[in-house]
């Protein structure tokens, strides 16, 4: 991995303020223009900054994709913030991520405000009768592609059905779900102890990386903070949220940064991370707006994360949106930022590897746990032709996206046509 100064003298004739011009310019293009996913934006940065800039050479460009993957975290976010830590030192990660999710963050945060405002019109009734049965053809699609990468063999395939009962049948808190499968992951994929006294021989300690120590009072300590919210449901907040953000600002902050260091294997992981909090414990929303709010992050450009803007703005308006924002981002920014020069090296930790190899499974089955209550009122519509037809375009969009490899950001606005077109008959 090249340290801060390599990453530095990069470009040396170029001054370090015209650098951060250049970051915030590709970044906040990319960011507007950045539909299709997070391979989609990964392969538009590469283009950007490795062949056409020569900001990176491939070496790197690979070594920090190789990085961002291993994180939890948005990983297509994390490659911008490292192109621009490459490029500019700590300025550069703090301009680059920042202009990337900038425009999807103004984006939601004009959406919300627009659902909440229309919230109860026909309309926007019909549009979510078809757009909701897409985005759970979405997740039952990104859990098919998930399942092909963390389920390896027949302890995997136990670690996802123990995740899934466990998170659907006892609910158990999902954070500490996957602190017990890394640690699951520990024991079953250890690899084979070398002869004593030879160089490979592991030092006596502590069985677990020292990275992963820290977390776990994070998941102690995450049910005492939804004990401190009080449980009455919520009404939206005002649009700019002066009247709620002092009561719901550390609970926004504290939570969404939790979140944000646990997104595990890509971003629709958010769904249950936030799922049986912003709703069964924080009731912050209904089950319903919750799975719009998931729809309105894959209609914007970059990472589908940034619908925690629409949850912070509906507890405490635009600043609620900020700061859960700034919370849900600000894991990718320290681990990139903070800890790159360590993270190649820390890549290749077999129990590293073997603490993610039982996560990966576990973050499969807690998201099949948090889709069925979300399919359910997704699919069961109040008449049974309604029904028939959510069920139906539900199958429809999910065969478009795992056999004909559709992108999603061409499904949601189909499904809300058809949400239109229903409405407009039924």
């Amino acid at each position: 991995m090249h340290s801060q100064s390599t990453a530095q003298q990069t470009s040396p004739q170029t001054p370090l303020g015209a650098r951060l011009v250049e970051l915030a310019q590709l970044f906040l293009k990319l960011g507007t223009v950045g539909f299709g996913g997070p391979q989609a934006h990964i392969a538009m940065i590469h283009d950007e900054a490795v062949i056409r800039r020569g900001w990176l050479s491939e070496e790197q460009f690979l070594e920090g994709v190789a990085i961002c993957e291993m994180l939890p975290g948005p990983a297509s976010t994390q490659t911008g913030i490292y192109t621009g830590y490459v490029r500019a030192g700590f300025l550069g990660a703090l301009v680059a991520g920042t202009s990337f999710i900038f425009p999807a963050f103004g984006i939601m945060v004009l959406l919300s405000w627009a659902y909440f405002r229309f919230q109860g019109v026909p309309q926007i009734d019909h549009l979510f009768l078809g757009i909701s049965p897409v985005v759970i053809a979405i997740i039952l699609a990104f859990s098919w592609k998930l399942s092909k990468k963390s389920i390896q063999d027949r302890t995997g395939v136990a670690i996802a059905l123990g995740a899934f009962l466990l998170a659907w049948g006892l609910n158990l808190n999902v954070l500490l779900l996957f602190l017990l499968a890394g640690v699951v992951g520990l024991l079953a994929y250890r690899p084979p102890a070398p002869p004593p006294g030879s160089p490979s021989a592991p030092s006596t300690g502590s069985p677990h990386p020292a990275w992963l120590v820290p977390l776990w009072p994070v998941g102690q300590s995450l049910p005492r903070l939804l004990a401190q919210v009080p449980p009455e449901a919520m009404a939206v907040s005002s649009f700019w949220g002066l009247d709620r953000i002092q009561t719901y600002a550390w609970a926004l902050a504290s939570f969404f940064v939790k979140v944000g260091a646990f997104i595990f294997g890509g971003g629709l992981v958010i769904i249950p991370l936030l799922e049986a909090s912003v709703v069964d414990s924080f009731q912050w929303m209904t089950r319903s707006e919750f799975l719009d709010g998931v729809a309105l992050g894959e209609l914007t450009p970059g990472p589908v994360v940034i619908t925690a803007a629409f949850v912070g703005y509906k507890v405490a308006g635009f600043l609620g949106a900020l700061v859960a924002t700034i919370a849900i981002f600000l894991p990718s920014f320290g681990f990139i930022g903070i800890a790159s020069p360590f993270l190649l090296r820390l890549r290749q930790n077999p129990r590293v590897k073997c603490f993610l190899r039982g996560v990966l499974p576990a973050v499969l089955g807690a998201i099949l746990a948090a889709t069925l209550p979300l399919a359910q009122a997704a699919l069961i519509q109040d008449t049974w032709p309604l029904t028939l037809v959510a069920i139906a375009l539900s199958l429809g969009a999910l065969i478009a996206l795992v056999r004909w490899k559709r992108p999603t950001w061409q499904l949601v606005p189909l499904g809300a046509l058809v949400g239109l077109a229903v409405g407009a008959v039924a």
